[in-house]
């Protein structure tokens, strides 16, 4: 199942340095791993925003929240979920109108 998520990042005025170094790493790291098993196929950033837009390729809702509730910056994020499916005339599936 794929799935376009847009990701906000809100993170407090007042958070200490270190504790933001710290958690932007694990945010790489684990995000990184997602992409390599590709659980998380696309990611670009929204210019000008602490934000991005994601393709999710997972195999359920179930298993979409538990990625995206494991990012360390979850608690920091504004997240809005659109689950897709295959147009017709999308060339690349080799698909005729």
């Amino acid at each position: 199942m794929l799935f376009h998520v847009r990701m906000d990042v809100r993170l407090p005025h007042d958070m200490e340095p270190d504790t933001l170094s710290h958690l932007v790493a694990r945010e790489k790291a684990y995000s990184q791993q997602l992409q390599r098993s590709g659980k998380w196929p696309h990611i670009w950033r929204i210019v000008g925003e602490y934000a991005n837009i994601s393709i999710f390729d997972v195999e359920s809702n179930d298993e979409l929240h538990t990625l995206i509730s494991g990012l360390p910056l979850f608690p920091y994020m504004d997240i809005h979920v659109t689950p897709l499916a295959r147009h017709p005339s999308d060339v690349a599936q080799g698909i005729d109108a």
